[in-house]
Order: C-alpha cells, then sequence, then structure tokens
C-alpha cells in the first residue's frame, strides 16, 4: 500500500512539472489558453495585469481558485480522490513559479500543438492514476452525480466562455489557436485514459468472492455475478460485472491486479444508464 501511494504520489508531481512546463514555455509565451480552471487562472492574470496596475500570478490565482474546489471535492467526491488532486493543484502552482516564463518557438500553432499536448500528458498520467489536475474534474464530478448527465457537457461550457472571453480581449486569432490547442490536448488524454464518463467492466475469474470483497471494501459500486464456463478448458469460472466511473478505473485495475493477476477483464463503454446507480 504505501508503495502504491509512493508511486501515485510520484505520478502526481512529474504530472503537474508536465502541466507548468506546458503553460510557461508554449501557451502563455503564445497567448493562448488552456482549458478549465486553468485557463481560468491564465486569462484572470493576463486581464487583471493589463488592466490594472497589479500583477498576480497565474500560480497564485490557479491554487486560490481550487480551495473551495477541494472542500466541495472533501465532501461529495472522497477524501482521497480530493487529496492527491490538490497536491497536483499545489505543486502546479509552485512549479508555475519557478520555471521561467520562456519562448521556445515563436510559431504560434506549434506552441498550441506541443502545449497541449505536453499538458495533456500530464493530465492524462495524473487521471490514470486515479488523482486529476482539480478544478473542473471535481466540479464537473459533483454536478454529474447531481445531474447524471456528462462531465464533458460542463467542461465544454467552461472550456467555450474561455475561447469567446479570450477572442473578444484578445483577438480571435488567439481564441481559434486555443481551440487547436484544446482539440490536441483532448486527443491526447482520451489516448492516454479514457474519454468515457463511465465503464462496464466484466471480470471474468476464479476468485470471484474475494474480488467481490476486495471490490465492495473499496468501491461503493453494485456487482452482477453471472456464472460462466470456459469453452476451451470446460472450467467453471464466474463473471462480475460493474458499472464505474472513470476516476474509479485506476482502483478498480488495482484491485484485481493485487487479488486475481490472471483474471481476464473487459472494459468498455457504458453509454447510458437505466435504474439505480450510486453518485454519492
Amino acid at each position: 500500500m504505501l508503495w502504491q501511494q509512493t508511486k501515485k504520489t510520484i505520478i502526481v508531481i512529474v504530472g503537474a512539472f508536465l502541466n507548468a512546463l506546458a503553460i510557461n514555455l508554449f501557451l502563455i509565451p503564445a497567448n493562448v489558453y488552456s482549458s478549465g480552471f486553468t485557463g481560468v487562472a491564465q486569462l484572470l492574470s493576463k486581464v487583471i495585469s493589463d488592466q490594472t496596475p497589479l500583477n498576480i500570478s497565474m500560480g497564485f490565482l490557479l491554487l486560490l481558485l481550487n480551495i473551495p474546489v477541494a472542500i466541495l471535492g472533501w465532501l461529495k467526491v472522497g477524501k482521497s480522490f480530493t487529496i492527491y488532486s490538490f497536491l497536483s493543484v499545489a505543486l502546479s502552482s509552485l512549479f508555475l513559479e519557478l520555471i521561467p516564463i520562456t519562448q521556445v518557438s515563436k510559431d504560434i500553432l506549434l506552441n498550441s500543438v506541443f502545449g497541449g499536448v505536453i499538458l495533456a500528458v500530464g493530465v492524462g498520467i495524473t487521471l490514470k492514476w486515479g488523482a486529476s489536475t482539480g478544478g473542473l474534474d471535481i466540479i464537473a464530478m459533483v454536478l454529474s452525480r447531481m445531474k447524471d448527465k456528462p462531465i464533458g457537457s460542463y467542461m465544454f461550457i467552461m472550456n467555450a466562455v474561455i475561447i469567446i472571453t479570450a477572442g473578444f480581449l484578445y483577438g480571435w486569432e488567439k481564441a481559434l489557436y486555443t481551440i487547436v490547442s484544446l482539440y490536441a490536448s483532448t486527443r491526447a488524454v482520451d489516448a492516454i485514459h479514457t474519454r468515457h464518463a463511465k465503464l462496464t467492466a466484466m471480470i471474468i475469474t476464479k476468485k470471484a468472492d474475494e474480488l467481490k470483497k476486495a471490490i465492495h471494501s473499496q468501491l461503493v459500486r453494485g456487482i452482477t455475478m453471472i456464472p460462466a464456463k470456459g469453452a476451451f478448458s470446460n472450467e467453471a469460472r464466474d463473471m462480475l460485472m460493474i458499472v464505474i466511473t472513470r476516476y474509479e478505473l485506476y482502483d478498480l485495475e488495482r484491485i484485481i491486479a493485487e487479488v486475481d493477476p490472471n483474471a481476464f477483464t473487459n472494459i468498455i463503454q457504458t453509454t447510458g444508464i437505466y435504474g439505480f446507480f450510486r453518485r454519492e
């Protein structure tokens, strides 16, 4: 357990460093904006420095914006997830202060694509290891649980506000390149983790009872057990079917690896759920 937590912390640190690297070396020098709360903090910092005598760093604003979100996540999402997510935010804020803003390329398209992809690698590996980069992820999870609507719709609204605001204030060319960056970022995150809000896991195992107890001890999810039989071996087995959110995928994978490394697991997209699905 300690080694798992250590690895998770290392991944969060690497992810936060990559986020800060993408922003300070590619996005900020090109006036191209990130997605979510990172983009909001970036935009606010730019507006405040341009319109007032104050100069508030993006890192400080990012941390400030995420404090109420962390409290919300602690109450509604889960303590472990929130702790690692806020750690990611705090480290990103720290790295944003430590890494100097440097223009690597004068080509705005290269900045948009490379900035988006590097940022996505940081976000993707953080999500894959059961945490998030905070902000909009946590808000979207809470809203999705309340309304049972796809998380992507909330992210789309927030990003649309960022793009339109950037277009009005700094020109529509910057807004269009922001869309390029967001697209590159989204595709990369999808490749590293998953784009789907809910997933169905079908686990074929000889240790059904042990696996069921282990899953129930860490995930508040219902499990359907279906008798199964190997077509080649004729051995009797059980299939466990469970619907989870994408943020629970890491925990489920870890549980299966610990209890039954030989289990066959199929993870598929869940497009809709009818009936009871626990959201709290």
